[in-house]
């Protein structure tokens, strides 16, 4: 498993330059929205002396600034990448400000797929001056392939799902998690990414794993947090619909065999993220969960968690009435309007579930 070195003194500046907002940098919104005692400050240079709050909607005056020497009048002790760029890699722009980072005695924490800590450079660097790299989408070497263990968990696997990628997959199953938490439910999050590996302190990044192994991985986080009774909340990746991280949701679909699902959906985003290919009908979305699902076990989506940051109060309200309309199951923005009505949906199906129940294809 990989963990997160979040210590209970963490004083982070968030490396966002260039990107800083609710969908560009969305490891950095999530960590302030949930984490914000964690953060002094956030780096992008084309938004400096604004502040979070301003900026995402979250974070109060935790200040925007425009290099790490302006931060470090913050006395962080900590630098988080709080972007993943396309395809994972390291941008060179980035490697002075982190070879700075480590010279001024700040740990790292990164979500990349390239790894901080495998480069000689950095990790010669760390070592020089006793600073840790946490590389948060490392993986265990013995992964296998799924062996549907997960069929036999004593408690109940709620399976975030979106319609494409970068929707609020992560953010809709936090929300889960804590208002189920408030209702007496023992819950829990399985994180399956970066943010929430660090906002958790534990998980691991799925979209790391081999290909073969990804459903094995699914399961694995499924069987090591089971317990009798235990909602298990998992953040779901990518999109089955995505043309290049369609096998990612398939496999943590079948691996992790889920009870039920909640649809994450932007009303705003019309074409597919990265492509210019309209996003199917919910309908359909919803269908074909459900048909790829019951080869292996029955999951209906019994609710949908909905993105609305970017439309006014009015539109949000209006957007989650014509889903609601147009699907028949409850939609609501669970950070706007809270998540009350989908763990009430998740709990009323649970309680009286059937085999049958939402697989008709």
């Amino acid at each position: 498993m990989s963990e997160a070195p979040r210590k209970d003194d963490t004083r982070a500046v968030i490396l966002a330059e260039g990107a800083f907002g609710v969908l560009g940098s969305k490891t950095a919104a999530c960590i302030i929205r949930y984490r914000p005692q964690d953060v002094v400050a956030v780096i992008d240079s084309e938004k400096a002396g604004m502040t979070s709050g301003a900026v995402i909607g979250v974070g109060g005056d935790i200040p925007v600034v425009s290099s790490l020497d302006e931060a470090m009048a913050h006395r962080p002790n900590t630098l988080i990448i709080g972007i993943a760029p396309r395809g994972g890699g390291l941008p060179d722009a980035w490697r002075p400000l982190i070879n700075s980072a480590i010279g001024k005695g700040l740990d790292i924490v990164s979500g990349l797929h390239f790894f901080i800590s495998d480069d000689p450079e950095f990790s010669e660097a760390a070592r020089a001056n006793g600073v840790k790299i946490a590389d948060l989408r490392e993986v265990p070497s013995d992964i296998g392939i799924s062996t549907c263990k997960a069929a036999d968990a004593k408690g109940s696997i709620i399976l975030t799902v979106g319609t494409d990628c970068n929707v609020g997959k992560m953010t809709a199953s936090m929300e889960l998690t804590m208002e189920a938490r408030r209702r007496g439910f023992d819950a829990e999050l399985i994180a399956t990414g970066q943010t929430g590996i660090y906002l958790t302190g534990h998980g691991l990044a799925i979209d790391r794993v081999v290909s073969d192994y990804v459903a094995g991985a699914a399961e694995r986080l499924v069987v090591e947090a089971d317990a009798p009774g235990r909602w298990l909340i998992m953040e779901g990746q990518g999109s089955l619909t995505h043309p290049a991280y369609s096998g990612v949701a398939l496999g943590i679909l079948h691996g992790a065999m889920p009870d039920c699902l909640v649809l994450c959906h932007q009303p705003s985003r019309r074409v597919v993220s990265g492509y210019d290919r309209a996003l199917p009908a919910l309908k359909d979305v919803i269908e074909l969960h459900e048909r790829l699902a019951k080869y292996v076990k029955p999951a209906p989506v019994v609710g949908l968690a909905l993105n609305s940051f970017d439309l006014s109060d009015d539109d949000a309200r209006r957007a989650c009435r014509d889903i609601e309309q147009d699907t028949g199951l409850p939609a609501v923005d669970p950070v706007r309007h809270g998540a009350g009505r989908l763990v009430e949906a998740i709990e009323e199906y649970l309680a009286g579930r059937c085999p049958s129940v939402g697989t008709e294809s």
